[in-house]
């Protein structure tokens, strides 16, 4: 590591110490050329996947996305900031366990849509009604209806 007051590569470790959220460690060094001491973190490099949306262009992974589109489709219903992070993050972490480094939007949106279906139908049928371009009523009213059955088949 590289001294920020000298440039000498040569420091020791003092102190090492796991982040709270565990995803780092931070470490106290000290320079053997001038003596400075400074912090560094180490954390696991995450790769970014890239998506391959419907119309075949391909675009980097954003989660803020999912966290956007379930805001959304969530506003006025009783889905909490805990439950969207939730989402997004078992999203992220299948994606990363799958080591893929492309992913359909598809598989993103059904993932998503799965979730808002066992939180809050509402919720999902908004999801759905703009993943899946419902185009006229009666498409939305058959996805309203197989809801409905699940629900009373459950």
């Amino acid at each position: 590591m590289k001294c920020p007051r000298c440039s000498g590569v040569e420091d020791k470790v003092i102190q090492s110490r796991i982040s709270r959220d565990g995803a780092s460690i931070r470490r106290r060094r000290e320079c053997l050329h001038c003596g400075n001491r400074f912090t560094t973190y180490e954390r696991i490099e995450e790769f970014t996947p890239v998506v391959i949306k419907k119309d075949g262009t391909r675009q980097r992974f954003v989660p803020e996305k999912i966290v956007a589109g379930v805001m959304k489709a969530s506003e006025k219903r009783p889905v909490s900031m805990d439950d969207i992070e939730a989402i997004r993050d078992s999203i992220i972490q299948d994606i990363q366990r799958s080591g893929d480094k492309e992913i359909p939007s598809s598989y993103i949106g059904e993932k998503v849509m799965g979730f808002l279906h066992r939180l809050d139908t509402i919720a999902y049928v908004r999801f759905a009604s703009v993943y899946r371009e419902f185009k006229d009523v009666d498409e939305f009213m058959e996805e309203v209806m197989r809801l409905v059955q699940h629900r009373d088949s459950s």
